[in-house]
């Protein structure tokens, strides 16, 4: 707390009545250490909860923090912060302690404002740090109303005073300037009062006495909102409150959601909230520019329809009660799902099959024996990511490390504030869904799958790829499976590519007719060993029809189970020859293997071109990870109808205004303690001739001669903050008051 220049005592009001423990506690309560105590309470609070998000699922903050401390770190509220009960408990106190702050101080501030301290002692002002003396030609009564009028003209608040001395009638001319510095003390400590009053109303403080002492629960539960009972529904007439509303196109509701630790309570609200139109502009980085809601306002009690439209900071107001637009959201789009089999060995489904589904629901799938849940999570349509240098989807950079252009450097660092260290290729990679699938004992990974192929390499022959995306929790990075669009652009070149090789029939045809374009038929021998080693080699990348240890096992195949076997049976300074000749010929047999299955499908074989070389590479690499995929089939998204919901935050705040008032007594407040100097000024006028002994010789200040009329001028000033400025005004004073040259 600020403390007045007249007052430099922490302690708080003594009592001198009542017991001890009272006279201590509002002792300590009105103290400025314990309000100082409680601010700096206040501010470690608020750290916490500007860096810590709040009200997060919790599991968020398990996988954060762990399980220990997520649950410690909620047993103290930390994820609430500001609705925390203790928190709320110390700005009742912060309100309590400041309040009586002020009213210890502010009588004493009050009556110092009216205090011009006339009676000081003329022997008292030689003490001063800013003093000087002179002789006038005025008598002391004709100077002292000139040095008033002159000071009263000035701005100064000035009273003369008679007094009687040995030498005749003397007078004191005493001023105050600044007086409005005290008065910023007043206006600072009672904004904080005023701000953290309103901050009580305009939280949950009222929201939690209605649940204390009206009846009212946290619902837990779910289901639909109008079935909700009305022990966990807030009324209409609520006073404060600070709830979300979630409208779909198209649609209206009344019921906004407050969230609580454990649940949410329902705010009816007496109105209805129709929106007709959601817009939403992008930056070139995906990111939105610009969203806003075109809504209607069915007011209940009227019947009245109320055209708005709801801005980021441009809310709409009805019946004491904002609209704030705070983001958007999917309001339940339709998707079309293709389930692509993914499945290794015998679990090779046949066919696919197409589901559909809306964002927020779910669909039963079978596996055989075994059970999932398809949850929808969210569709995106716009997808923004960086291909340049080392971007998010980008290549690593290929700069040499002992290369160093300063120019460069410099230039990279320095001008217009949009320039990067790193080179930015962003590109719209069109959109995408994302959904979890749910096993019977309720385990979910969750997948993110893009519905167009993407070109990641800008290489010309590369071809685009499909990215198929998991994770096992929230907490952790997609980990992408990258699947090669054939010539029409769809996975199915690759699907077939993977049911042949899943089939040892067709294995064994694409050897055969690989050993009969590598060997010629007067070669037996050979024919045999090649075919034996292409068959081994195939059946090893392929993998076996069952994983060792159960389904649930990492399996056996792909190049990893290619170079376990050679570690295991290849001699150690052999391994890199016989590397080399086992991919060769392994890449042959697969390209005989997409042959036999385009011939099988009555589509033209693929050219032997750099284009088919690098579909080919790429459908190598995807199908050894794709035995590390762990679900048995993605869903490719084929087909959607977007349906965008806005989410508003409905808010009645009387606590608002209490809250600007604050703001601006502070901004008030501080800038009259900070830029306001206190001053006062004392001018003793005695007949001529007295006091001349005092006069500090060599100072241009000695009496002059006397003559009848004169009068000996001692003059003083203080101020409360020494500074340059205190110093320059005083010469001004001198100057002009006792006419004395600079």
């Amino acid at each position: 707390m600020t403390v007045p220049s007249h007052a430099v005592s922490t302690h708080g009001l003594r009592l001198k009545a009542g017991s001890h423990a009272l006279r201590s506690t509002v002792e300590l309560l009105s103290s400025m250490r314990f309000s100082i105590s409680l601010l700096t309470v206040i501010c470690i609070a608020s750290v916490i909860g500007t860096v810590l998000k709040q009200q997060e699922p919790i599991g968020n903050y398990v996988n954060q923090f762990g399980p220990f401390w997520a649950q410690v770190f909620g047993a103290v509220s930390l994820y609430t912060v500001y609705s925390a009960w203790w928190f709320m408990l110390i700005l009742a106190f912060l309100v309590i302690s400041t309040s009586l702050c002020i009213s210890r101080n502010t009588p004493k501030i009050l009556a110092d404002l009216n205090q011009l301290k006339e009676n000081i002692r003329e022997q008292s002002l030689k003490a001063f740090g800013h003093r000087a003396e002179a002789a006038l030609a005025e008598g002391p009564e004709a100077a002292a109303r000139r040095i008033g009028q002159t000071l009263v003209q000035g701005g100064w608040k000035v009273k003369l005073q008679q007094r009687s001395t040995s030498g005749g009638e003397g007078w004191m001319v005493a001023a105050k300037a600044g007086a409005a510095n005290k008065l910023g003390y007043i206006a600072a400590h009672s904004a904080i009062v005023l701000v953290c009053v309103g901050g009580l109303l305009d939280g949950d403080l009222i929201v939690r006495a209605q649940m204390w002492f009206n009846n009212k629960a946290v619902y837990a539960g779910g289901g639909l909102i109008a079935d909700v009972p009305v022990q966990h529904r807030l009324s209409e007439r609520n006073p404060t409150f600070r709830a979300n509303l979630l409208v779909a196109e198209g649609t209206q509701s009344s019921t906004a959601i407050l969230n609580q630790p454990g649940g949410v309570l329902l705010q009816d609200l007496p109105f209805a909230v129709e929106l007709k139109k959601f817009i939403v502009e992008y930056y070139s980085t995906g990111m939105p520019k610009l969203f806003a809601s075109e809504i209607v306002i069915h007011d209940k009690e009227t019947g009245e329809k109320i055209p708005a439209r709801v801005e980021v900071n441009h809310p709409a107001r009805h019946k004491d009660i904002e609209i704030y637009q705070s983001s958007f959201d999917d309001g339940g789009s339709s998707v079309t799902l293709k389930a692509v089999p993914l499945a290794t060995g015998s679990q090779v489904a046949s066919k696919a099959f197409e589901i559909q589904g809306t964002i927020g629901g779910s669909s039963s799938l079978t596996n055989g024996a075994e059970k999932m849940t398809l949850e929808y999570t969210a569709l995106r349509v716009i997808n923004v990511e960086n291909f340049g240098g080392s971007g998010s989807m980008g290549a690593t950079s290929g700069a040499d490390v002992r290369k160093v252009d300063l120019r460069q450097a410099l230039d990279a660092r320095l001008g217009a504030a949009n320039k990067t260290r790193e080179k930015k290729e962003l590109r719209n990679v069109g959109p995408s869904v994302t959904y979890k699938l749910r096993d019977a004992s309720g385990q979910a990974r969750e997948f993110h799958n893009y519905m167009l192929p993407v070109k990641m390499d800008t290489a010309e022959f590369s071809p685009a790829l499909f990215l198929l995306g998991v994770r096992e929790t929230p907490a952790e990075p997609f980990q992408y499976l990258r699947i090669p669009a054939d010539e029409q652009g769809s996975m199915e070149g690759f699907l077939r590519l993977r049911r042949a090789l899943a089939d040892p029939a067709q294995r064994d045809k694409a050897v055969q007719r690989y050993v009969r374009q590598a060997i010629a038929t007067d070669r037996p021998d050979l024919a045999e060993q090649l075919s034996a080693s292409a068959s081994r080699a195939l059946a090893l990348f392929a993998g076996p029809d069952q994983p060792a240890g159960g389904a649930q096992a990492r399996p056996l195949a792909g190049l990893q189970a290619i170079s376990d076997f050679m570690e295991t049976n290849v001699p150690e300074d052999e391994r890199n020859r016989a590397g080399e000749v086992l991919v060769r010929i392994l890449n042959g047999v697969l390209f005989e293997l997409a042959q036999l299955t385009r011939e099988q499908n009555g589509l033209p074989p693929l050219p032997r071109d750099e284009k088919t070389q690098a579909f080919m590479a790429q459908a190598v690499l995807s199908l050894s990870d794709a035995h590390h995929y762990p679900a048995p089939m993605a869903f490719e998204l084929k087909d959607f109808t977007q349906l965008q919901a806005s989410v508003f935050q409905v808010a009645r705040t009387p606590g608002k205004n209490i809250v600007y008032l604050g703001c601006a007594l502070l901004i008030l407040g501080i800038f009259a303690m900070l830029y306001v100097r206190e001053r006062r000024l004392w001018v003793w006028l005695a007949p001529a001739g007295e006091g001349a002994d005092s006069a500090e010789p060599g100072t241009g200040l000695e009496k002059r001669p006397e003559s009848g009329a004169g009068s000996q001028a001692t003059m003083a000033m203080s101020t409360n903050r020494q500074t340059m400025d205190g110093g320059k005004e005083f010469e001004m004073l001198k100057t002009k008051l006792l006419q004395v040259p600079r």
